[in-house]
């Protein structure tokens, strides 16, 4: 399948981590609005902007704190793992992996007792857990999209637009909390996500206030998982969910995809559709697509989508060889109805032509 290349221009002052990543090395989601390009680093507790300067070119750096929108669960420093992003009336949806963490160990360290410890060793980091809405408006004067704590809102006099994120702690939400009771899911929540557990990965949001969220783990037999939500704010700040009709669970639809058995990576609507980027739910290389979901805002209650309403559009290439565990699709934005922007988590030296840039790849969809 044939592409044509983005570069991304980052801003060297706001492109390291305190641990010294670049944010271009672990790209998640990315999302557009107008001439503006939205990204997440895994490793970060930002939101990062970049604008088209020209043809095939994003830059113009400007970095979001999110502690500085959003009641985050644990230190300001400790990653939340964005892995969607999501876009409708007004707000930017966001929603942190939800999963464990289990340490990486060292084969080839000489104290072989300490790395079989250190792998034993599952962490919980409280800012996973974290789903929320930021108003998300272009400023009239500039054109450029940003994010707010509260504003008016431009489409319905007297209300205003402001942040919010589902009802949770330091350990959980009300997601989680209703997951743990979940014939298929619950077994999954103690699972580090790279071990086929729990793991959010992928966002869309609708017109009519509904968001679909990816799951990269658990596949079940080969079966992809795909949440249906309907969220409303119960009070100022705070998010719930509503119940839904047709759902077997009350609270969320669960729709099993056959993505031949891969996990969800991402998400976008497209009217009535939504396209998948779909790719293994373990830590490994492996096969990655993209899917066409038909009619998937039309699916009055929880059931199996198979492939009569499953497109597979084409495949992403990724990393083999020497260059095994890199080149790993993680985001996929829409740049308008026809094309999508694919970004990668661990580029290969070739995609970083010159420092603080990096390639991303635009493919046109099939008719």
């Amino acid at each position: 399948m044939r592409f044509q290349s983005y570069t991304l221009r980052f801003n060297p002052r706001l492109s390291l981590n305190k641990a010294g990543k670049h944010v271009r090395d672990g790209l998640s989601t990315a999302l557009r609005t107008g001439d503006n390009l939205w990204l997440s680093c895994d490793e970060r507790t930002t939101i990062e902007r970049l604008r088209l300067v020209g043809p095939h070119k994003f830059a113009e750096h400007t970095s979001y704190p999110l502690a500085d929108l959003l009641d985050l669960p644990s230190d300001a420093d400790e990653e939340i793992d964005i892995e969607g992003m999501g876009e409708a009336n007004g707000y930017l949806w966001l929603v942190g992996s939800h999963s464990l963490k289990r340490k990486q160990p060292d084969p080839n360290h000489e104290d072989v007792a300490k790395q079989l410890e250190k792998l034993a060793k599952v962490k919980q980091e409280p800012n996973r857990y974290l789903l929320a809405r930021i108003p998300l408006l272009p400023n009239p004067e500039t054109g450029e999209y940003e994010l707010f704590r509260e504003v008016p809102d431009p489409a319905r006099a007297g209300h205003t637009l402001r942040v919010a994120q589902l009802h949770g702690s330091d350990t959980a939400n009300d997601l989680t909390d209703l997951l743990a009771h979940d014939p298929h899911l619950k077994h999954f929540l103690k699972i580090p996500g790279k071990d086929n557990g729990l793991d959010i990965e992928g966002l869309a949001a609708t017109p009519d206030g509904r968001l679909f969220i990816g799951l990269r783990g658990p596949v079940l037999r080969g079966w992809a998982v795909v949440l249906e939500l309907l969220l409303e704010e119960d009070k100022p700040g705070r998010l719930r969910l509503r119940k839904q009709e047709g759902a077997s669970e009350k609270y969320y639809k669960k729709h099993f995809l056959d993505l031949k058995g891969m996990g969800v990576r991402e998400l976008r609507q497209i009217d009535n559709d939504l396209l998948l980027l779909a790719g293994p739910t373990m830590d490994l290389d492996g096969t990655i697509a993209v899917f066409r979901w038909r009619d998937a805002l039309h699916c009055p209650t929880d059931g199996f989508i198979d492939e009569d309403h499953l497109i597979r559009l084409f495949d992403v290439p990724h990393g083999t060889g020497a260059t095994a565990g890199q080149d790993r699709a993680e985001g996929m934005g829409l740049l308008d109805k026809d094309h999508i922007l694919v970004v990668f988590d661990s580029p290969t030296d070739a995609r970083k032509p010159a420092p603080h840039q990096v390639q991303a790849a635009a493919y046109r969809l099939p008719d």
